[in-house]
Order: structure tokens, then C-alpha cells, then sequence
């Protein structure tokens, strides 16, 4: 390994060689309360940045679907390193995008500025749930849309939405203008167009929206890039997956591609809760389930991680996928929950640093998995990945390839 020392930062490497000032191990890990980790990794085919959550992350030599399991490497790493990779305190660093000094830096914890982008039926119930729930970890709400009324009317009703005594308990909302859409920690893109209508016989809703959304979508991509904007690129209308690609080509390498992140996994993972509430059978989903994929379709629920049933799992997923199409028999579209359970709940989850549901770049492919910002990176959960459960999700994460 070589070991430097740049602007009061270590910095270490396993083989290749950098241009910083190099200083011995003894003197690194002596000193040291972070660690940055310099790689080469593909570009445009792997994040920018990561936390190394696992002594197998140092030997990647290509980011691929292999992530998501957990792996053994027999090799020699100093105890001070794994006790820092162990506290998430070890951040890789490719080393083959431009700047990439500019990485060297851990997130300091702080209430986050959120903006949203259009207030119909997805955007307004998600700007209730940020307002109610999250007094923790949200300074501030800003609003957009088309509408000036629908801004005031928003902005009055939400900002009177209070606790009778703990008055500064909710974030403050405001109305922005266009051009302040990027001025925050993050920005939430719920504007959407194309959704079929209560009765339509179409299945998968969400890919009928793909191509008037990626329309939409595209000149949000592009100004975040014009305005080198650093926080995330939350992308709540459907379908995330592709429209998270989408983001990523438009923005032509400005914005990293951790930077963008789907918001669709979450009610589908919250359908299946509801479905193993009510059928024993599913059960085991409630401790040792998991979710991955798209909010659509080509959804993977796995009963359990630990004592996996392929025929289950596929009984639950198709339960599951349905779900949506069980609410537009009442009459109704199916806003509500994925508002709530893939918007709110999983965008707070992500500014307080807990798992939840989103979708994150995985070799070129954005695709939902169990995951967690930290202050070193984003972190995919690695598990004892079942035969049968990866090979599900590799057909899965095929056909995403495809956008």
C-alpha cells in the first residue's frame, strides 16, 4: 500500500501511484480519523465516490451487480484500517474523473434545504409528508410549479400546519422561482405527464409515462448542470429507474452519478408488508424480506435472505405488482402511498443517513436496493446473496441495462 498526506488529508492506495506527498503507514495510521481511498475504476461505469463498507470494496476492479454480495478476501489490511472501514469512516475515491480532489471531504451532519418541483397529486402529498415528518432533518421546503396559485395555495395551507406549542417543530415552506430550483441540499422532481387514466387496461402504468416524462425530465437535468449543483437529484415520478439514466446522460458528466437517486422502491416494498400482514404464509418477509428492481414490473421481492423460497417470493412479487392496479378498481389513482412510503419517508431516510428503498448507479444501471447515505458515501447493502435470489435480479438488472 502507499500512503499521502494532502491539504490535513491521508490518502492511500493499493498499486497505483499518485502525485501527492508520501509518508509511511506507521505515520498515516497513527494519525488518522478518516481515510481516503484512491481507485481506478471505469468511468462513467462506476460512482465518483463510495463509502467502503467492506474489506472487499479496496479490490474492485470493476463495478458490477457483484456488489450487492457480501464477499470473504483473505488479505493483509491493517487493523486501523478496518476499524475505520468498520466505523464508515474509509471513503473510495476514483481517481479517473476530473477534480477528484474535490471529493476529499466527509459530510458533516446538518438539516438539509429541500426543493419540489411540481405540486399535482404525487408532489403535494409528499410536500405533507416532508412537512410532518421531517422537523429533524429538514431546514426548509421550497416550492415550484407552473401555477402561482397552487404555490400560494400550498404555502398558506402548509405553514399553517403546526404543533399547538412546539411552533418551529416543522420545516418552514416558501414558494421559489425557477431559477432556485437547485438552490438546496436537495431537489425533488415529481412533474409527470402521460398517466393513463382511472380504467385504462394498460398494466405497467409507469412505462407508459417514460417517454413524456424523460421529455420533462430532461431540462431539470440540464440546468442542475449549468448550475454545478452538489446535492441530490431526487427523481419521485415514474418510472425512477430509466428517468435516473436519463438525468445522468443529460447532465453530460456534470453531475455525479451517485448524485441522482430513484424514489420508487418504497411502496413496493411497503405493498409487500401489506400483503405479508395478511397472508401468514408471507410472514418472513416482515424480519428477513427485502426489495429490489424497479417500481413496476420487473419487481424482485425475496421472502427472506436467510431461508430463501423461490416460489414464494415470486407469488408475493406478483401480489406485489398488482397492488397498484387493486386501488384504480376503486376509482382511484395510486398516488398516495408512493408519495408517502417512496417519496417522503425514503427522501427523509436519506437525509438522516438511515437504510431505506432508493434507486443508486450500479456499473451504468440504476436499480433499487437497501441503502444509506453516510457521510463517507453511499452504501448498497452487501448480504449472503441466495443463488436463486441473484439470478432474479441479474435478468432484472438486464433489462434496465437497456435504457
Amino acid at each position: 500500500m502507499f500512503y499521502y498526506f494532502y491539504e490535513n488529508k491521508y490518502l492511500f492506495s493499493l498499486n497505483d501511484e499518485y502525485d501527492f506527498t508520501k509518508i509511511c503507514e506507521e505515520q498515516a495510521l497513527r494519525n488518522c480519523e478518516e481515510l481516503f481511498f484512491l481507485t481506478k475504476l471505469e468511468k462513467y461505469k462506476s460512482k465518483e465516490t463510495f463509502v467502503i463498507s467492506n474489506v472487499s470494496d479496496l479490490y474492485i476492479k470493476k463495478e458490477e451487480l457483484d456488489i450487492l454480495k457480501l464477499m470473504d478476501i483473505n488479505e493483509c489490511v491493517p487493523d486501523k484500517i478496518k476499524d475505520l472501514i468498520d466505523q464508515r469512516k474509509v471513503k473510495s475515491v476514483n481517481t479517473l474523473y476530473e477534480n477528484f480532489e474535490r471529493h476529499f471531504y466527509m459530510e458533516k451532519p446538518k438539516k438539509k434545504k429541500v426543493n419540489i418541483l411540481a405540486l399535482g397529486d404525487v408532489g403535494s402529498t409528499l410536500l405533507i409528508g416532508l412537512k410532518l415528518l421531517g422537523g429533524q432533518s429538514i431546514e426548509s421546503i421550497g416550492i415550484f410549479d407552473r401555477s402561482d396559485d397552487k404555490v400560494k395555495r400550498w404555502e398558506y395551507e402548509m405553514n399553517q400546519t403546526s404543533l399547538p406549542f412546539d411552533v418551529n417543530e416543522f420545516p418552514e415552506v416558501h414558494g421559489i422561482k425557477k431559477e432556485e430550483l437547485f438552490d438546496c441540499d436537495l431537489f425533488a422532481f415529481c412533474a409527470s405527464k402521460g398517466v393513463p387514466p382511472v380504467g385504462s387496461t394498460v398494466k405497467d402504468v409507469r412505462m407508459v409515462q417514460f417517454e413524456e416524462n424523460a421529455k420533462l425530465i430532461k431540462e431539470y437535468a440540464q440546468m442542475a448542470a449549468e448550475k454545478n449543483f452538489k446535492g441530490i437529484f431526487a427523481v419521485v415520478s415514474d418510472p425512477v429507474d430509466p428517468l435516473c439514466k436519463t438525468v445522468y446522460n443529460e447532465s453530460c458528466g456534470k453531475l455525479a452519478p451517485e448524485q441522482i437517486k430513484g424514489y420508487g422502491l418504497g411502496v413496493m416494498n411497503a405493498r409487500a408488508i401489506y400483503y405479508a400482514k395478511k397472508h401468514e404464509k408471507f410472514a418472513s418477509f416482515l424480519i428477513e424480506g427485502r426489495s429490489y428492481g424497479p417500481h413496476g414490473n420487473d419487481l424482485i421481492i425475496a421472502n427472506s435472505i436467510y431461508n430463501y423460497d423461490d416460489e414464494l417470493s415470486k407469488e408475493l412479487t406478483k401480489l406485489t405488482v398488482e397492488a397498484n392496479l387493486e386501488v384504480r378498481k376503486t376509482g382511484f389513482k395510486p398516488f398516495i402511498a408512493p408519495a408517502l412510503s417512496s417519496g417522503a419517508i425514503s427522501i427523509i431516510y436519506t437525509l438522516s443517513g438511515k437504510w431505506h428503498y432508493s434507486s443508486n448507479f450500479i456499473g451504468g444501471v440504476y436499480m433499487g436496493t437497501k441503502n444509506r447515505n453516510t457521510p463517507a458515501g453511499v452504501e448498497i447493502e452487501k448480504i449472503n446473496m441466495p443463488d436463486k435470489l441473484y439470478e432474479r435480479i441479474k435478468e432484472t438488472y438486464k433489462k434496465l441495462e437497456q435504457f
